[in-house]
């Protein structure tokens, strides 16, 4: 991938600049997502979330298209973050496996970007529950594209 002449922000000023957003989207918010950790040189970073009960199936557990959102917002954020907020990331594939459930509450993903190239990125993500025990994990194929803001 180019390098950009922007000037690289540090993983700490990232983050802070990604917490303090005023323009966050709308998804953001309802899948209840909090930036946690960035670390742009690994290509790496942690979102927690505050999952809402509303989210629950009949069983109680979290539905899993809900956790799926969860790994694919973490894993798009994870190229915009690494490009230097110069890159988007529209997912063209994502395969997720569930491995237990997950309760409303507490949960956190990992996202991490196995090879950015020009026309593809390569990302994995794993959620885990309040207890630490791994969720669900995801791959995912997106096509990297200029950053700009749709509407």
């Amino acid at each position: 991938m180019a390098e950009t002449d922007k000037p690289r922000i540090s993983d700490a000023d990232m983050l802070a600049r990604f917490q303090g957003s005023k323009k966050r989207p709308p998804c953001s918010d309802t899948l209840g997502m909090t930036l946690a950790e960035v670390e742009q040189d690994a290509m790496r970073i942690r979102m927690d979330f505050d999952v809402p009960q509303m989210f629950a199936n009949p069983t109680g557990a979290v539905q899993g298209g809900f956790i799926s959102a969860m790994l694919d917002e973490a894993m798009s954020t994870c190229v915009i973050i690494a490009s230097n907020v110069t890159m988007t990331a529209p997912t063209l594939e994502m395969k997720t496996s569930f491995l237990r459930r997950l309760m409303p509450g507490p949960a956190h993903v990992e996202a991490r970007i196995l090879k950015l190239g020009r026309s593809a990125a390569f990302m994995e993500a794993e959620c885990f529950g309040p207890d630490g025990e791994l969720v669900a994990k995801a791959t995912a194929t997106a096509i990297p594209m200029p950053f700009k803001r749709l509407g």
